[in-house]
Formats: structure tokens, sequence, C-alpha cells
């Protein structure tokens, strides 16, 4: 992974750009959308940014680029076609320790912006590391296809029972469960009245379930495409993740983000392991190897469902 994904705070932060074209038009757009307090230094501006300027959206500096403007910015974006007054700009920024993005010149950036998808307060962020642009549209255009326009509600809502749903559920954990069960509803995805979120959520709550733990085995081959839906639906709810040494981390990284991950060295390991996360009624998934035939592994899972990985 060349690149960190961050999403930076620029509400009301200080970020210049240097250059006043399309390029300029493009990035400034998104750094406004933001809420950056956006200064452009240009002799002259795109008719665009000029009509923002004019409506005091944004400052613009009518000249040309000078080293000593640049103070307290927390971001500077070179955007002109002159290669080498971009090149100036990126020295400076970095001798004042200020990050700087030189449009389409990836040595001279500390930072790179991904292909965005927005719903609201949902925001997702692809990037190809500036390898392969036309992939990244690509991929964008699937998102965007599959993705519910009501995303937007959703969040706004779940947001709005932020304080409420603690007064009603006391614990981390059931408050998790109970937004899981929430979102997995069969009528999310049809939604879009703020009404009938209100109803459903009254539903759910009103229709309690005990926090309980599971435990769930995957076997794992070296084929991770070959994982089945059900399969990456439980990874994904899963707080435990236990796995041996020789399970690809291709399968590992497809579990929840948030969840413990600990590899277990034998099978005496996992037993203590899983006996802990019953008593902490914990979800669990357990990555086995496939057609394991290990007797004792055999006895250890007992009753348990095994998810067959097909290969």
């Amino acid at each position: 992974m060349r690149y960190f994904p961050i999403f930076l705070d620029l509400n009301n932060k200080p970020v210049l750009v240097v250059g006043g074209g399309e390029v300029a038009c493009r990035k400034i757009d998104m750094l406004l959308r933001a809420g950056a307090k956006v200064t452009v230094v240009s002799p002259k501006v795109h008719p665009h940014l000029q009509h923002l300027a004019e409506e005091q959206t944004l400052l613009w500096v009518k000249s040309f680029y000078q080293s000593d403007m640049l103070v307290d910015y927390i971001q500077v974006w070179a955007t002109t076609d002159n290669p080498e007054l971009n090149h100036r700009v990126h020295d400076d920024a970095k001798k004042k320790n200020i990050m700087v993005n030189v449009v389409d010149d990836k040595p001279y950036c500390d930072f790179i912006t991904p292909s965005m998808i927005n719903r609201g307060r949902i925001q997702i962020a692809v990037s190809s590391g500036g390898a392969s642009p036309v992939l990244i549209r690509y991929l964008r255009e699937k998102l965007e296809s599959i993705l519910p326009q009501n995303l937007a509600m959703l969040a706004d809502f779940g947001a709005s029972k932020r304080n409420s749903i603690k007064q009603e559920l006391a614990t981390v954990d059931e408050r998790r469960k109970f937004w899981e069960r929430f979102f997995s509803s069969s009528q999310i995805s049809t939604v879009d009245e703020r009404s009938e979120l209100e109803s459903l959520y009254q539903d759910v709550l009103n229709n309690k379930e005990l926090v309980t733990g599971s435990l769930t085995w995957v076997e794992f081959g070296q084929d991770v495409e070959m994982l089945s839906i059900k399969s990456l639906r439980l990874m994904q709810e899963s707080e435990l993740v236990l796995y041996p040494e020789n399970c690809p981390f291709e399968f590992v990284d497809l579990c929840r983000r948030d969840a413990d991950r600990e590899q277990y060295d034998d099978v005496n390991q996992l037993a203590s392991l899983i006996k802990q996360a019953k008593a902490d009624k914990q979800r669990v998934c357990v990555f086995i190897e496939k057609d394991s035939t290990s007797m004792e592994l055999k006895l250890l899972i007992g009753n348990e469902v095994v998810i067959k990985v097909a290969q």
C-alpha cells in the first residue's frame, strides 16, 4: 500500500491554490464542498472562479505567485501549466512543512486525491495510487450503479439517533447488533421517507434480542474469491477472528476491520480462545484449513456448522 487513506477535516481551514485554470476549478470545487477557506493566487482565473470570488466564496489574489505568500496555510495546491513554477511552489511548501500537491506530477505530491462517491455524509474514496485512472473510473461507475440513493438519508437518520439509542440499549455491543438488524432489514433499500425509517426503527427496537455470541467456522483455500456471500456476511459480523499461520492474509483482511484478530498455533490454544470468547458472548469467526481431517479439530467443532469454501 503506497498511500495511507485518510479523510482530512478542512472545514474553515486555510488552503492555497496556485493557478486559476480548469484544473484549479475542479480541485477548488471539492475544497469548498469540504468547507475549506480557499485562496487562489493567479493573475487571471477561469470565469467560474471569478464568479466565486465576486460572491466572496473564495479569496482571489490577482498577482503572480511569490514565496512570501506561503503563510499559515495547512495545504497547498500547485495547478499551473508551468512545471518550473509548480516545482518552486513545492519547494517553498516543503521548507515550511506544508503538505503540497502538484497536480499530475506524482513525485511532487505529498498526497493524492481519490475518485469520490458522495451520498451526503457517506463518502467512498477509490484510488489506484495514480496507476490506472481509467480502471478507477470503471470501479466508480460500478459502485455508483449499486449504491442506493437513500444512503444519505440513512446516515442522517443514524446520526439523529446516536443519543436516544443509548437510553434504550445500555451497551455498545447491544447497540451495534441493533443497528446491524436495522440496516440489514429487507425494507431499508426501498425506504425514501424519514417517517418510514422511524417506523422501522421502532419495530426493530421493540423486537429486542438478547445479546448472544456465535461461532462460525470458515474453511479457507487459496482462492479468496471463492468465498460465499454468506461467509462474507458472517465474517463482517464477527468481533473476534481466529486463524492459523498458514491462512492467507486475504481471507483475514476481508473480516470486519475493527474485529480483534488472533493467530492460533494448535487445537488446544484454539479451544482456550473459543472458550473465553463464548464466556464473553462474542461473535467469533474461526478459519480452518480446507478439507481438514484432524480428529482433534473434529471433536472441537462438535455440532458447529462449518461453512464450506468450494475451490
